[in-house]
């Protein structure tokens, strides 16, 4: 017995020691260095930290630091290696540190030491990370999600402490110092915990996702607001809040099976973005030479501009000046156009966007000016996301009306010049400017809803129809109840023709209770106003439906209502899409997949008319009941309808 025991003991014993060995092997403070110490002698390194895991093996390292390219580096951790070193040529406080990183790596922190001629040591520690979830289980926006677009600065102000950066604890000071609502163009004080805190408002109108604009630190003398002039890459501006609030927002979205968008731009950078004032290489932005020379007096006068001819990426006969003109001009005066083909910054770009999509679990991206970047890195970069993440989804802005434009854009297109975006997603400017003119035109052979029935039919250029992202309005342009004149009914017809038609869908916070801006028309400040509730004090608050009137009440009823339908029909996800040529002021859209067809029917009639619905048997509804997703009425399908008024009546054979 005793002998047994000494059997057990020593297996036990055994476990134990490997278990220990193990641990030790994994734990985060692990190293091939025994002198390891945590240190932060750098002033900066970017990434911040890195993942192992990625099908990648590269990682290339920003180090920012007064003479560090007078250093080399070293590191001493397994199955990390450095490729090579390079210096900037603009500047001596630049290393971009290349290394590999082997399959068998393991997660931890190590140090990376650094030594000049002087024998003189600066330490920094890094670390990988374990990934959260498999690259597989990173799932991007498709046909089925409906998208909530918000400008952070106006939505909700959850937390009044941030609101200044001298309000918050251990912030630098900022540029911007002030907030007055009073003023459309500066800072309203809404943040990330004000979206968090009303995501359970969102969900209920039926949205799937929520697309904030930028969140990174905007840190520029005005107009910082809207976030599109980004001054560090790699921080949530703390007027916003922090990185956890924000991770905390993507988590809340995850576990109400939504996902979170996050608005990047590749473009440009803002003007005092703290490279701006050391720049490591003499490329590092486009014109550099220019601003370099002119930086003490810089101004709009001095500013080579984008030529904002954005046909020049597709253009057989566009001169190299016009090519140039508008992928390598400035924004505009505040906003440096960042050179992609310059390498280094090429990868900082690639491994940033990276970065945030395992720091936040992204559900999707959002990018910028898509056609004003360097189109082969447009290329490269959205390849590289897509390699590692095969699930994910990015859509890329490109303002164009032209469908031609739109789909050259999109992965898959048969592109003459066989360019390849690996973009699964554009924004379908086209179809959201054909909506409104359909809508709104008086009836005619080629006006009215003809528009819509023609726009629709260009279809089939695209690679793929329903992953194209269409709106009714958003940031840069008139709310769509001030596109259609303050028409309600038109405003109802045009939102459901968005929402079922093949398309991903977004919508702008506020649309549900008519926001507008017919003070001033397109004036940005007005269009991205604050949402009514979102402040402590307001005579009005949307979120509980208190001090809106009948209409708004009425049309955040319709949104709830549509949307929700919509975020469960399979047939609008990814149905068949059938249409027939508008007749006599009305027009019929079906979507249909297996049992479930939803029928759309627009009315531009003022007065009753009844409609032979013979013409469209081939649909197949004759003698099937349907139920309007609307008012909940059902009806019988038979050989003609009657329509009372004008407006959308949406149908579902879904009881």
């Amino acid at each position: 017995m005793k002998h047994i025991k000494r059997i057990l003991t020593a297996f036990v014993l055994v476990i134990l020691m490997s278990c220990k060995e193990n641990t030790s092997n994994s734990n985060e403070a692990s190293s091939s260095d025994s002198t390891f110490v945590e240190a932060n002698a750098i002033e900066r390194i970017e990434p911040p930290n890195w993942w192992v895991g990625f099908k990648s093996d590269s990682l290339q390292l920003l180090v920012k630091h007064p003479n560090i390219s007078d250093y080399t580096p070293s590191i001493s951790y397994s199955g990390i290696s450095i490729e090579n070193v390079s210096k900037g040529n603009n500047s001596n406080n630049y290393l971009f540190i290349n290394l590999k990183i082997s399959e068998k790596t393991n997660a931890g922190r190590f140090n990376i030491k650094f030594k000049n001629d002087k024998d003189e040591e600066l330490v920094a520690t890094y670390e990988l990370k374990e990934r959260l979830k498999p690259a597989e289980d990173y799932i991007g926006f498709n046909s089925s999600d409906a998208i909530y677009l918000i400008t952070p600065d106006r939505f909700v102000n959850g937390n009044a402490t941030n609101d200044t950066p001298l309000g918050i604890e251990g912030s630098p000071k900022m540029l911007e110092q002030t907030i007055s609502r009073s003023d459309d163009y500066a800072r309203h004080g809404g943040d990330i915990v004000g979206v968090t805190k009303h995501v359970d408002y969102i969900y209920d109108l039926g949205f799937t996702a929520v697309w904030p604009q930028p969140l990174l630190t905007n840190d520029m003398h005005r107009g910082s607001y809207h976030g599109y002039a980004i001054t560090d890459l790699y921080e949530i501006d703390p007027r916003f809040g922090t990185l956890q609030d924000y991770q905390e927002l993507s988590e809340t979205l995850n576990n109400k099976g939504m996902k979170l968008i996050m608005d990047q731009v590749a473009n440009h950078c803002g003007l005092e973005h703290w490279w701006m004032k050391d720049l490591p290489f003499k490329d590092w932005v486009n014109h550099q030479d220019n601003f370099e020379k002119n930086r003490d007096n810089w101004n709009n006068s001095y500013t080579i501009n984008s030529n904002h001819r954005r046909t020049t990426n597709q253009d057989i006969y566009a001169s190299e000046a016009d090519r140039k003109g508008n992928n390598e001009g400035w924004f505009v005066a505040t906003m440096p156009d960042l050179n992609q083909r310059n390498p280094f910054m090429a990868n900082y770009i690639i491994q940033n966007s990276i970065w945030w999509i395992e720091t936040a679990q992204l559900g999707g991206i959002r990018q910028d000016t898509y056609p004003y970047p360097d189109k082969d890195f447009m290329s490269d970069w959205a390849g590289a996301i897509m390699n590692e993440y095969p699930n994910f989804s990015i859509v890329g802005e490109e303002w164009s009306y032209n469908p031609l434009l739109i789909g050259y854009w999109q992965e898959g297109a048969n592109n003459k010049d066989g360019y390849d975006s690996n973009l699964r997603s554009t924004m379908d400017f086209a179809m959201q400017n054909l909506v409104v003119e359909g809508v709104k035109e008086q009836e005619s052979w080629d006006k009215g809803l003809v528009k819509i029935y023609e726009g629709l039919a260009n279809d089939f250029h695209y690679a793929s129809p329903k992953d194209i992202m269409v709106f009714p309005d958003n940031h840069d342009m008139s709310r769509i109840f001030t596109q259609m004149e303050g028409d309600i009914t038109n405003t109802k017809m045009a939102m459901a023709t968005y929402a079922t038609m093949p398309r991903i869908m977004q919508m702008y916070y506020g649309t549900e209770i008519l926001m507008n801006d017919f003070e001033k028309p397109g004036d940005h400040g007005l269009i991205r106003t604050d949402f009514p509730g979102g402040w402590e004090g307001d005579a009005v608050n949307a979120f509980k439906g208190e001090g809106l009137s009948d209409a708004q009440k009425d049309m955040q009823d319709f949104i709830k209502k549509l949307f929700n339908y919509r975020k469960g029909s399979k047939a609008i996800h990814e149905g068949k899409t059938t249409h027939f040529a508008p007749f006599v002021g009305t027009y019929f859209l079906y979507r249909t997949l297996g049992d479930e067809t939803v029928v759309l029917i627009l009315n531009k009639n003022e007065d009753p008319i009844t409609i032979d619905l013979n013409y469209q048997s081939e649909i197949g509804l004759k003698g099937k009941t349907l139920k309007n997703i609307i008012t909940g009425e059902t009806k019988l399908w038979g050989d003609v309808i009657e329509l009372k008024s004008k407006g959308v009546t949406i149908l579902t054979t879904k009881l």
